[in-house]
């Protein structure tokens, strides 16, 4: 699958200090450590609709991760998949009478769009669920194997008992998982199946929905399957980092750690677990199922400037639960053109010491915040008069380019 075009990243005259994340499977505040390029897998879109501010969130806080890698080296080998097929994608296309492929495509390629306007660096593979399938059967295979899959009418189900380490990226207890897996596409209920929470593997075919040959009869692709499928492919086992959402905590990482690692014993899945907190709007996490949501594109037709969408995301922490508001888009957009004041001064504020403390703030748990009080504490300087170093705005722009994808 076709990504997105790269923006050009200028190059900063120093390293960053090597990243730091706080992992969700210990609780704690853990170095990365990458072994050659760095490894990023996030988890892509179901494109059934446009991408909303949630989505954008979350690309944009692991971008920093992106952005914080390189300028503390490393090369990063970045993955993202594209379920662009799956139940709620096919439920909307019948719902609006139009092809799942055409809805599909549609919506992905304005996602492409909204990631270009918001400088989202892209991943060096973009891969779809469809096109990831015989990955997906292969490695539904070395599962059998193993024992761990077993077949519920026309359906394969992976058993999560056959994986020692269950849990441990959640580290929930069994009843919340049991209450999360309905409320996330999971069958807890199913007759039939050896554990409540066993996942689908490979879905038969049911009359009137897609379906592709496999050695297991006709059908698609569990959800978990294709990610762990792809992540499996392009990035080995143990790679550095597997992100999202925090609604992918469980049943999702779970479920891809625990099918890769019992294909391939005594392997792990990922080093290290990252998930960006939820949106709200009006109140309520932004959710298509609610219709409350606000998308990138509306706003982007409406002529923000995406600069400015991005800097209101990076004013949050991108591990907290916080909610939109225009007023926080507004004051970005002021905010930008203060910048932009200062930026074209002919001399300004020391910028050696800003630059220390932006790359510092992105290593520690990208801390967006801390990084723009820093820009901010600088522009004021810049402003009231400090201008004791010629040409500084030319360096802070290329430290907002390269560090937090401000192009401004």
């Amino acid at each position: 699958m076709r990504t997105w075009s790269a923006p050009e990243v200028p190059s900063l005259p120093v390293n960053g200090p090597q990243v730091s994340l706080h992992n969700t499977a210990t609780g704690q505040l853990q170095k990365t450590s990458p072994t050659g390029a760095a490894r990023l897998y996030v988890c892509g879109i179901t494109p059934y609709d446009a991408t909303h501010i949630g989505h954008a969130a979350t690309y944009v806080a692991f971008d920093l991760l992106n952005r914080a890698w390189r300028n503390a080296g490393h090369d990063v080998t970045y993955v993202q998949n594209v379920t662009d097929v799956d139940d709620p994608l096919l439920e909307r296309a019948n719902k609006v009478k139009v092809d799942w492929v055409e809805l599909a495509e549609r919506e992905t390629q304005l996602f492409r769009e909204d990631m270009e306007a918001l400088r989202v660096l892209p991943p060096a593979q973009y891969v779809g669920a469809v096109e990831s399938i015989p990955l997906v059967i292969e490695l539904i295979q070395r599962l059998q194997e193993t024992g761990a899959v077993y077949q519920v009418e026309t359906d394969l189900y992976f058993s999560v008992s056959a994986d020692a380490a269950f849990g441990s990226v959640s580290n929930l207890e069994r009843d919340v998982m049991l209450s999360i897996f309905a409320e996330r596409g999971g069958d807890p209920e199913r007759a039939g199946k050896k554990d409540p929470l066993d996942c689908v593997l490979w879905r038969g075919e049911r009359e009137g929905e897609p379906s592709w040959d496999s050695p297991f009869g006709p059908g698609r692709p569990g959800w978990h399957i294709e990610c762990a499928a792809i992540a499996l492919e392009h990035l080995g086992t143990s790679f550095d980092v597997q992100a999202g959402g925090s609604d992918l905590v469980f049943p999702h990482h779970e479920m891809c750690a625990g099918e890769v690692q019992v294909a391939h014993p005594g392997s792990t899945f990922a080093q290290l677990y990252a998930h960006a907190g939820m949106v709200a709007f009006d109140g309520q996490k932004m959710s298509k199922s609610l219709g409350n949501l606000v998308f990138v594109s509306a706003l982007r037709l409406s002529e923000v400037d995406p600069m400015a969408i991005r800097l209101t995301l990076l004013r949050q922490h991108y591990r907290s639960d916080w909610e939109w508001t225009d007023d926080q888009l507004w004051a970005s957009v002021d905010t930008l053109d203060t910048w932009r004041l200062a930026l074209a001064r002919p001399a300004g504020a020391p910028s050696a010491p800003l630059v220390a403390e932006v790359l510092a703030a992105l290593a520690d748990d990208l801390d967006a915040p801390r990084a723009v009080a820093a820009i901010e504490k600088w522009v004021a300087d810049s402003n009231a008069g400090d201008t004791s170093e010629p040409e500084a705005g030319a360096v802070v722009a290329k430290l907002l380019d390269a560090a937090l994808g401000l192009s401004i």
